[in-house]
């Protein structure tokens, strides 16, 4: 008998793909209905992959990362898991970016995870939901038994654990797996965000729902240092900071930054140098000197954030041609590198994944199992995998949940 722990969605396709294989599978569940993360990913209407041949996908990633996925992502491609769901009823569309959703309708995500259960159930799996594990017990080369919350302990000839990280605990993903793991010597790192909003020291609450698009937002050493990190993407502000494509993308490297108290944020709107953009703006001072400065940054920077620049600063009515240099400085600055400030600590809750987990090092690529260890296997994001927004998570997730069932 072989016990997934985790109905999420490397647990469903891990348990669905090892009841194929023949064997009695029980899969485990601590919420009372399965997919319960994978019901609100993408807001509700669920992300489920990223278009592409397997070697692009595996590009999203860090060279490290797609080396450990690269065999999972060719056993279980995006293209077979679209053909899984597609034969299960549910329609899908890429969209511009590569994004592949279900049909933008009510229920969409809610769709996904009924798809997944229907297989799970028909594949003959027995599903317990509402049932915690509280604990491992074995010693390598064998796991034992898990330890339920009333004391009862379940034991089986194999082990998936596809628990998940410590992102959004509400949805029942505490991130206590990979602790236990440690105790037992199985090599873990620390959980961290990633793909999180970031708060700022001096947030703009009266900016809440603006955004700055089609720019980079820009890591600093410090005010004015060097560029330590940068991410193409808009950005979102929110009542406490930002988020967005580009923040939850550079969230990781952010709160890195930060506990080694050296980040600064930015926002360049132009992909200029200074030099280049004040060299443009002399050049419309010539060509277009009625022109309001005002006017001219709101080219860049949106209408209600300009307004409150201007009048921060009191700048009146200025003409482009009665510019002053040390407006014309600031002007430059405003459009190239926006002062965002200093980030508050991340929060690792509110991350769509969260990094760290089971060492990379600590499992076989081909097969899941965790090295030293004959009947224990690992999947999903209790693994130190997080990659970028896009559905890579969710494919990484689907792959390494169909090796391991397949390999248990």
């Amino acid at each position: 008998m072989i016990i997934v722990v985790g109905g999420g969605a490397a647990g469903m396709v891990a348990a669905w793909r090892s009841a194929l294989k023949g064997h009695r599978v029980t899969l485990l569940e601590a919420n009372q209905k399965l997919g319960v993360k994978l019901r609100i990913s993408g807001g509700g209407k669920c992300n489920i992959t990223h278009d592409g041949p397997v070697e692009a996908v595996l590009a999203a990633f860090s060279r490290e990362q797609a080396r450990f996925l690269k065999a999972s992502f060719h056993r279980f491609t995006n293209a077979d898991v679209l053909d899984l769901l597609h034969r299960e009823g549910v329609e899908t569309q890429v969209r511009d970016n590569g994004r592949v959703f279900p049909l933008d309708r009510p229920g969409s995500a809610a769709a996904v995870v009924a798809a997944f259960e229907a297989l799970v159930r028909k594949a003959g799996v027995q599903v317990s939901t509402g049932t915690r594990v509280m604990g491992l017990e074995g010693r390598a080369p064998r796991m034992e038994a898990l330890r339920l919350q009333d004391g009862t302990l379940l034991r089986a000839d194999a082990f998936i654990l596809a628990t998940g990280g410590a992102s959004y605990p509400e949805t029942g993903t505490w991130g206590e797996v990979a602790g236990w793991l440690k105790k037992l010597g199985v090599p873990t790192l620390p959980w961290t965000p990633a793909l999180a909003p970031i708060p700022l020291k001096a947030p703009h609450p009266s900016w809440e729902g603006v955004a700055f698009r089609d720019g980079t937002l820009r890591l600093l050493e410090g005010e004015g240092g060097r560029r330590i990190g940068a991410f193409p993407g808009d950005i979102l502000f929110t009542k406490n900071g930002i988020s967005g494509p580009g923040a939850l993308e550079l969230s990781s490297r952010v709160e890195a930054a930060r506990l080694k108290g050296r980040a600064w944020l930015a926002y360049d709107f132009t992909g200029l140098s200074a030099a280049e953009a004040d060299a443009g703006l002399r050049r419309e001072q010539i060509e277009n000197p009625h022109l309001s400065a005002r006017n001219w940054l709101q080219r860049w920077v949106p209408e209600r954030v300009a307004e409150s620049l201007w009048g921060a600063e009191r700048l009146g009515d200025l003409r482009l041609k009665a510019l002053p240099k040390n407006v014309r400085s600031r002007l430059v600055d405003w459009v190239t590198a926006f002062p965002l400030g200093l980030p508050g600590a991340v929060p690792l809750e509110r991350g769509e994944v969260a990094a760290g987990g089971v060492a990379r090092s600590a499992v076989d690529p081909h097969t899941m199992r965790v090295h030293s260890w004959e009947n224990l296997l690992v999947c999903g994001e209790l693994l130190d995998v997080d990659g970028p927004v896009g559905g890579y998570n969710l494919q990484a997730a689907f792959s390494t949940g169909f090796v391991a069932g397949e390999s248990a």
